[in-house]
């Protein structure tokens, strides 16, 4: 297991927590330091809506991310079934004949994916989604990678709320409102590079997020001006291969 940088990144999440705070962008940082940390081959993260529906916020690829939806569409997966029994969930291999989702399984397959590990993010008694851990290989999910992985599950929840003490959910909707707002407004952003640049979106969204990163600005930030037209998206391209 891939662990010795594992005190860089809870040092790196750490830093971010106390600067400008980002949800969107900590969610995306979170699931790639999942990648690394935990030696995992995708992370992605959902989170519940004030309406009570799981939305993907964060991912470590697209393939992930496009998986998760899946499962959100279909409403049926581990990831589903983690957030809504609040337990840690793991399938060791989707290529196993005896499969309870078996649409998400072969989408999982498709997508490349061999296993999958999930992890609820609570607060307290209250579960508000799921950070899901995803390998190429077949893979069962040791107790010291899960202790770790319900580590990461625990700053994601907290970096939500800003590391601030909760005296009721208000505060907590409100942080899940602006991160799933942030998320649709990245998404349309997304599509316009990728129809402006003629570039696939997981490199469109690698765009957005390195302007946003060498200029010190939230990815939200960016993601309007896409939208809004009032960036050229040619500035974006600077300085990348």
């Amino acid at each position: 297991m891939l662990v010795e940088n594992l005190a860089e990144t809870f040092v790196e999440l750490a830093d971010t927590l106390v600067a400008d705070f980002d949800p969107v962008e900590f969610m995306h940082l979170l699931a790639d330091r999942c990648v690394t940390a935990l030696g995992v081959d995708a992370a992605g993260i959902l989170l519940v809506d004030d309406q009570g529906e799981l939305q993907v916020v964060g991912a470590s690829s697209e393939r992930a991310r496009v998986l998760e939806l899946f499962e959100l569409q279909h409403r049926q997966g581990p990831c589903m079934e983690c957030y809504l029994s609040s337990e840690p969930l793991t399938v060791a291999g989707f290529s196993e004949p005896r499969q309870r989702w078996p649409a998400f399984s072969a989408a999982a397959v498709t997508a490349g994916f061999g296993a999958v590990h999930a992890v609820p993010m609570r607060l307290r008694e209250q579960t508000v989604g799921a950070l899901n851990l995803f390998t190429v290989a077949d893979s069962a999910f040791g107790d010291a990678r899960a202790r770790v992985a319900r580590a990461m599950a625990d700053v994601a929840t907290i970096g939500l709320l800003q590391s601030q003490v909760i005296s009721g959910r208000e505060l907590l909707a409100e942080q899940l409102r602006h991160a799933l707002r942030s998320r649709v407004l990245i998404e349309q952003a997304k599509g316009v590079l990728a129809e402006r640049l003629q570039v696939d979106m997981g490199e469109a969204f690698d765009l957005l997020r390195h302007h946003a990163r060498s200029n010190r600005l939230h990815l939200s930030l960016v993601a309007q001006d896409v939208v809004d037209g009032t960036i050229d998206t040619t500035v974006l391209t600077a300085g990348r291969s």
